[in-house]
């Protein structure tokens, strides 16, 4: 169990931390930890250790999510830069499957201008919603750059600044190395939060087993970053499926979320995926699933493909820490169809 810390306390956060991560605008900040940017909460949440566990209250935004889960998800949004963002119709659906989760973890971000991330998240904030997001570097080793992003709802989580960062990655056994952030659920009390690494990647399809391979260091690494923290996740498109995860095995408790079905927008390919360890992460409810574009939105295929050859992934945990037995029911079904 991971303690909380202190009190919240709101900050305006610097323009670009020591690791070349850019946070932007105000953010909320717990202690002892590193983690990232705040997303507040929403309805109430239950349990744990016997004891009433409810979010923090917020302005509720537009859109109700489950109260007794954290809908964490990640989305390869293909190519993501101004050509993307100049189609409304793309990012109207965009915006939408950002709102159904908590906290969504981007991949390919392709722009040369800095502005792309802050004109989407505005768009995403048009209805009312308040989310907000860190922003990695320009990764690559040719002159096609990408860049990670954290979007998240800053009703239901918070972030602590200085936990983001770029994996070191001295052999280049990584094409683009992941970044990761630790976060914390915005429940009271405070000292049940479910806090946690997320570590998000796209590896090159050109080097899968090598990285895949670098990537179990990763994960091995962060679960030792902390003393007082337990649970990572590692979620992305990594290009491969379960199939192909053995290097991962060789840690104690490993798993994923997505088996069995494909992710990608052609539904042949299963290349997206949430992986952590239990009994660490105990707060997995054992929900997931793929948000089809397709038949969530009415889309034709060619249609889709306009917004991503890759279908959002995601997975739901308890808000808590320690979740024990006897939880209430899941809250409606998940994601929420908007």
């Amino acid at each position: 169990m991971v303690p909380a810390g202190g009190p919240i306390r709101r900050v305006m956060l610097p323009a670009q931390s020591a690791c070349s991560v850019r946070l932007r605008s105000p953010a909320g900040v717990f202690r002892p930890a590193p983690a990232v940017c705040v997303v507040a909460g929403v309805l109430a949440c239950f349990l744990a250790c016997n004891a009433v566990v409810g979010f923090a209250q917020a302005p509720v935004g537009p859109m109700a999510k489950p109260w007794d889960a954290v809908l964490i998800a990640s989305f390869n949004i293909q190519v993501f830069g101004e050509s993307k963002m100049a189609k409304q119709h793309v990012v109207e659906v965009l915006t939408r499957v950002v709102r159904n989760f908590d906290i969504v973890a981007i991949q390919e971000v392709r722009a040369k201008s800095n502005d792309i991330i802050p004109s989407f998240v505005r768009a995403v904030n048009a209805d009312g919603s308040r989310y907000h997001y860190v922003i990695g570097p320009r990764e690559g080793r040719t002159n096609s750059k990408e860049q990670y992003v954290f979007v998240y709802d800053t009703n239901r989580i918070e972030v602590d600044p200085s936990t983001v960062g770029i994996s070191p990655n001295p052999q280049d056994k990584i094409h683009r190395s992941p970044m990761h952030a630790r976060f914390r659920t915005r429940v009271t009390p405070a000292e049940m939060a479910f806090t946690f690494w997320l570590v998000d990647i796209h590896t090159d399809p050109d080097e899968v087993p090598q990285e895949l391979e670098a990537l179990t260091g990763v994960f091995q690494a962060m679960q030792a970053a902390r003393p007082d923290e337990d649970d990572v996740i590692l979620l992305g498109d990594l290009n491969a499926g379960p199939p192909e995860f053995s290097s991962f095995k060789k840690i104690p408790g490993i798993g994923w979320a997505v088996s069995g079905t494909t992710t990608n927008t052609r539904r042949s390919k299963t290349y997206d995926n949430l992986i952590f360890a239990q009994p660490a992460t105990a707060e997995y409810l054992n929900r997931w699933g793929v948000l089809d574009l397709q038949s969530t939105y009415g889309l034709p295929l060619e249609n889709a493909l306009e917004v991503s050859d890759h279908n959002p992934v995601w997975a739901a945990f308890y808000p808590a820490e320690s979740r024990q037995q006897g939880l209430p029911p899941m809250a409606g079904q998940m994601p929420v169809r908007r």
